[in-house]
């Protein structure tokens, strides 16, 4: 598919989106481009601010399958992969599959699920696959995980681990609206005399995937590559920094500048791909120290710190 005609489709599925999401144009044209570059991604702002409705709204837009679990203390590894259950006709034990096995998987309140069903779900996540007794099953393509996160409350929740984390392709906020925004959202849901939007598909799963493969056809100039590594490593050096950016952080930040190319009806990655996304696709793969940690600094500030300090090339 050529940029122009992804461009064009891209406008298309933000407009769907739009029927049902009111302004979050950051957080919507964001969310497009992760999933655009086949990534998972992680929601993390307070309730009641729009992030399953977004997730629901993709979904629909995209012409994709959906589910949605709420993850909870109690919720165990099959509960989302599925299980072996005896047949009692033939009486031979059958895989019956989980909520898992659809294209966008919103598992709304991540944290608040225990270790073993973040474990079954990373190794969906990072080798797309689902393991039940002895036997594996391949997931459907695309899969992609919108994952939900409250980071103020934590009473009953579980710190994801780091390796879980750096799975996400992004971490976003989604930020309240503003005036004429809140307005908006309370005159459309006058109108409509109903909670459910309908969101029109604009997409099949075929043409979604083509739009993934056009990903890879993106042309990016070794001085904006090395740009690109410049940032990433400026991470690791910064003194407030534990842990870096790692080189899967390099990956995921190609992908996604690529990704933001091609639906802006360009075949190439400017610099100004990479001071967009640098912030949500690196903050939540740093470490910061316990003292500086202290102070109030974050992972968002150490890679500000990194743009800040990395010359910017010039290009075509």
């Amino acid at each position: 598919m050529k940029a122009t005609d992804a461009a064009e489709l891209a406008e298309r599925i933000r407009t769907a989106v739009r029927v049902a999401v009111v302004g979050r144009d950051v957080a919507v044209d964001q969310i497009l481009t992760g999933l655009l570059a086949d990534g998972h991604l992680l929601l993390e702002d307070l309730p009641g601010l729009g992030k399953t409705l977004m997730a629901k709204s993709f979904a629909a837009a995209l012409g994709l399958q959906f589910q949605r679990v709420q993850f909870t203390a109690d919720l165990l590894p099959h509960d989302i992969t599925g299980a072996e259950i005896l047949d009692p006709r033939s009486g031979a034990f059958a895989f019956r599959p989980g909520p898992i096995f659809s294209n966008i998987l919103l598992a709304d309140e991540i944290n608040r699920a225990p270790p073993k069903v973040q474990s079954a779900l990373l190794e969906a996540m990072q080798e797309y696959q689902v393991t039940s007794e002895r036997t594996t099953y391949p997931l459907p393509r695309p899969f992609l995980v919108l994952a939900t996160e409250n980071p103020i409350e934590l009473e009953g929740t579980y710190a994801l681990p780091e390796a879980q984390v750096d799975r996400f392709l992004l971490r976003l906020p989604i930020g309240y609206p503003t005036v004429d925004e809140e307005r908006t959202i309370l005159e459309r849901r006058r109108e409509r005399k109903t909670e459910n939007v309908a969101v029109a598909p604009v997409t099949t799963t075929a043409t979604f995937l083509d739009l993934q493969r056009s990903v890879e056809e993106i042309e990016l100039e070794p001085t904006v590559a090395q740009y690109l590594i410049d940032v990433v490593r400026t991470t690791r050096a910064d003194p407030r920094a534990e842990v870096g950016a790692s080189p899967r952080g390099s990956l995921a930040l190609q992908k996604l500048v690529r990704a933001r190319a091609l639906l802006r009806g360009r075949d190439f990655v400017l610099p100004d791909d990479v001071k967009a996304l640098a912030l949500p696709a690196l903050a939540h793969r740093i470490v910061v120290k316990p003292e500086p940690w202290i102070r109030g600094v974050r992972g968002e500030d150490v890679v500000r710190n990194a743009l800040e300090k990395v010359p910017v090339p010039k290009t075509r």
